[in-house]
Formats: C-alpha cells, sequence, structure tokens
C-alpha cells in the first residue's frame, strides 16, 4: 500500500450477541438452529399493544464484559429509540442505548509484533438485533427469529492505525468475551459481527478525514483485507483528486474489494428518543461488586503470568491463553509435570496439530492433561526417548490410554544401563571395521552412520545420551 505520506485512522464497533437463552425484550428463545420464523411472539414482530420487559441476564452479561474492558458503569442508563424503516425491523425502530449508555470510556490492551497496544473503548452498550433478509432475485424473504436478540455493541475509539492492529484489537476482544462465557464469539453464525470505520489524512494532520464504514465482516483475516483495500481506495481517490463521501460499503471477499451500499447517517437521522415503554437501568455497586468478583483472570493478564511464573517466552503464553480452556488444560498439565518449557513445546506443537487437523475443541482431545503432564516426566527422566514419545502420543490420541501402559504394551522402555549399551556399540564395531579405520582415519562424518546403526541394533530403545557418551568414548580411544 501506497501509505508514506498518508495515515490511517480506524475505529471498530464489535457487535456480539450475549448468551442468554431469551431475547432482550421477551421470552422467545435465541436458539440459532430453529426453524424460520419460529422464535417470535407478538413482541419479537412488534404487534401493536406488545410491551417489552428488559432481560436481567443480558444486563448483567453487559456489565460482566464492560469491567473486563475497564470501563466505568452507568449506575442509570436508558434506552432509546432508534428510529428506520426496514422489512428486517417490524417496529419501525430499535430499541438501544445512545446518550446513556451502560459501559463507557474503557480500553483494552493486546500485543501486535512484540508491541503493546493500548486502545481507547469509547461505549458498550446494549440493544436488540433485527432479523435477517435474505435476497431472491425479485422479491426477499424475512427471518426474524435473529429480531429482538440481545447484544452488547461495543465502540473502540478511533486509535487504531493499521489493518493489523484492527484485526488483533478484534481477536483480543472476542478472546475476552469467550473467556467471560457472554458470547460464543460465532463468526459464521453472526453471534459477533464487525464494522469497521475507517478515513485517511496526511501524515501530521491534525483533523480526521471523511469516515467511511464498512459492514458486517465476518472473519479477523477480512477486517485486515477490507482495510487494507479500503484505504488504498482512500489514498488512490485523494492522490487523483476525487472526493470522498461518509458512506457504508460492503466488502466483497472473493473480489478482494469494496463497494457503495448506501450513504452513511447521522445520528440525527435517526431521531434517537428515550423509549417510553422501558424504565431507567439502575444498577447499584453492590451489583457491581458481585460481578466483578466472578471474573476470572484475563486473558493477557494471564498471559503476562505465564511469562513470570513459569519463565515462557511471550509467543508461547500468548499462544496458550488463547482459550481459557486451553490456558486451563496446560496449567493442570504443570501441575503434575512441573515442566513448563516441555509441556509448552507439546501443547503448542503435537496437541495443538492434532486438534487443528481434527477440527476438535480442547475440551474434546483424547489426551488428558494428566496424561500429558505423565509423558513429559517420563522423557525427563529419560524413561523413554523423544523420538519414543511422538510413538507414544500417536497411540495415546487413538486411545486414551495412559502412556506409561503404552510403552509398557509396545515394548518402548528406553534402555539406560551402559553395560547394556556398551555391548550394543562393541557388536556394532565389530561388524564395521573398515568404517572405524575409516573415522579413525579423518572421516568423522560416519559417526552418524555409527550412531544408527547402534540404534537399530537396540531396536531404538538405547538412551541417546549414554549411547553417544559411549560411542564417542569407543571410537575416540
Amino acid at each position: 500500500m501506497a501509505t508514506k505520506n498518508w495515515e490511517s485512522v480506524i475505529g471498530l464497533e464489535i457487535h456480539a450477541q450475549l448468551a442468554t437463552k431469551s431475547k432482550m425484550f421477551s421470552s422467545d428463545s435465541t436458539a440459532f438452529a430453529a426453524g424460520d420464523n419460529e422464535n417470535v411472539s407478538p413482541v419479537s414482530l412488534g404487534l401493536p399493544g406488545a410491551l417489552p420487559v428488559v432481560n436481567k441476564q443480558a444486563v448483567e452479561l453487559s456489565i460482566k464484559m464492560g469491567l473486563a474492558l475497564n470501563c466505568e458503569i452507568r449506575e442509570v442508563s436508558r434506552f432509546a429509540r432508534k428510529n428506520y424503516f426496514y422489512p428486517d425491523l417490524p417496529k419501525g425502530y430499535q430499541i438501544s442505548q445512545y446518550d446513556e449508555p451502560l459501559c463507557e470510556e474503557g480500553f483494552v490492551e493486546f500485543y501486535v509484533d512484540g508491541e503493546k497496544k493500548k486502545i481507547r473503548i469509547e461505549r458498550a452498550h446494549m440493544e436488540e438485533d433485527a432479523g435477517k433478509s435474505t435476497h431472491h432475485g425479485g422479491h426477499s424473504l424475512i427471518n426474524l427469529n435473529r429480531a429482538g436478540v440481545p447484544l452488547l455493541e461495543i465502540v473502540s475509539g478511533p486509535d487504531l492505525r493499521t489493518p493489523q492492529e484492527a484485526a488483533e484489537y478484534a481477536r483480543t476482544v472476542r478472546q475476552i468475551l469467550r473467556y467471560l462465557d457472554v458470547c460464543d464469539g460465532n463468526l459464521e453464525e453472526g453471534s459477533m459481527r464487525c464494522d469497521c470505520n475507517v478515513s485517511i489524512r496526511e501524515v501530521g494532520a491534525p483533523k480526521f478525514g471523511t469516515k467511511v464504514e464498512l459492514k458486517n465482516i465476518n472473519s479477523f483475516r477480512f477486517v485486515e483485507k477490507a482495510l487494507e483495500y479500503e484505504i488504498q481506495r482512500q489514498i488512490d481517490c485523494k492522490e487523483s483528486g476525487e472526493e470522498i463521501f461518509q458512506e457504508t460499503r460492503l466488502y466483497d471477499s472473493t473480489k478482494n474489494k469494496t463497494f457503495s451500499m448506501r450513504s452513511k447517517e447521522e445520528a440525527h437521522d435517526y431521531r434517537y428518543f428515550v423509549d417510553p415503554d422501558l424504565l431507567a437501568v439502575r444498577v447499584n455497586e453492590a451489583w457491581v461488586s458481585k460481578v466483578r468478583e466472578s471474573l476470572p483472570e484475563l486473558p493477557l493478564a494471564r498471559a503476562e503470568r505465564f511469562q513470570s511464573e513459569y519463565e515462557l517466552p511471550q509467543y508461547d503464553a500468548l499462544i496458550l491463553t488463547q482459550e481459557k480452556a486451553l490456558a486451563d488444560y496446560f496449567e493442570q498439565a504443570v501441575k503434575k509435570s512441573s515442566q513448563p518449557k516441555a509441556t509448552s513445546n507439546w501443547v503448542m506443537t503435537e496437541l495443538l496439530r492434532m486438534l487443528n487437523e481434527e477440527k476438535k475443541e480442547i475440551s474434546d482431545s483424547p489426551i488428558s492433561s494428566d496424561h500429558l503432564a505423565e509423558l513429559v516426566l517420563m522423557i525427563e527422566k529419560k524413561e523413554i526417548s523423544g523420538k519414543m514419545a511422538k510413538q507414544v502420543f500417536q497411540e495415546m490420541w487413538k486411545t486414551s490410554k495412559s502412556p506409561k501402559d503404552l510403552v509398557k504394551a509396545l515394548g518402548l522402555s528406553q534402555i539406560t544401563d551402559e553395560s547394556e549399551i556398551e555391548k550394543i556399540v562393541d557388536k556394532v564395531l565389530a561388524a564395521n571395521e573398515k568404517a572405524v579405520e575409516d573415522y579413525r582415519s579423518g572421516k568423522t562424518k560416519l559417526y552418524g552412520f555409527f550412531v544408527g546403526q547402534a540404534m537399530k541394533e537396540s531396536k531404538g530403545q538405547a538412551s541417546p545420551e549414554t549411547l553417544n557418551k559411549i560411542l564417542k568414548a569407543r571410537l575416540d580411544s
């Protein structure tokens, strides 16, 4: 991207579906897999006389996320009507929060290329979702199952400067949502959606440029690619003298380009006013304190603790804390193995590789944390070699059996007795006298050949460390 003279200014609006069983203002189910228009009632349909009632759990989950984002929690917040017409919004307005949101003035921290970033959270407010339209040639179909589903809209400050930062910010917010069980973060099902506001300005300019909104991007990779395209498009407009319009654009991932959807509305276009059917939401300090006490250790704090307590590299710590269940698994294994780095290596290479290949979650792993710790300890105690351990690991994955049982069943216990290894080495050297002469005359590259022959003779069970010590002594004598 030709950005030498230009700087991008990016802010994200993340819509997270709250993990409640019923909707924001009614008892209708929020189940994703229901039949078309199955989860509806007079409230969801916006029928005359139907009155909304606030879902208390949705408020509590919103407070929880607000605290995790370091936000101030308003003692009094209010719902407003955001007026606009669209077929999937049967009331003709969306119930949201406007000038008195539940959570505001927070921040979130994360790392990009080893550098810690701190991005402001302007607000996190509750609202209801709209239904879903699907278009088929000359007609459209409306499914109102999603209408009224509780959302938390998390609005960042315009503090992001690169597409990479924006994507990592979105990943971090999703990570926190999942740690707290506030939202499952499923982008494919639309339970987390991301809108990007982006403008450009000349480097050093005090004012922001004209803002363009990119709507409903459903993967972090596409957040990055859509922003890269849009930033370059805006730079090209500026450098060719074209005007940039304030508008909403959609991203086409197959063509990797954005295209205009509609002109961007201003807040006054929505004619916000306090919803007369809903009382103010009042949150006292006792409620906030109770929610704060329920917060788990958050991912960044946990990653930094892994670095200090277990002396792990930052890369390992950030990978291991991506998901709460994965971090829990690692810590359970370390308690048994007392080998943090070795345990980290096995989790990050072999275990995550197998989980990814078979599209499993850590909770579905056939290898328990205790069994992985047992395997690490067997290597540490030199009961098996690293090569044997990989074979045992594969059998553990297939059978869920303990490594000790598998080593016994497969006859893989490591030979550590020096006298037994001496016999193996002497046999190999006696069978390869010419190679021994060549080695002693200077062809030291033959050493690998002797190691291979000795390991073959021991059926791979000789301790590599002991074997090397004895073999070197014999050859150099």
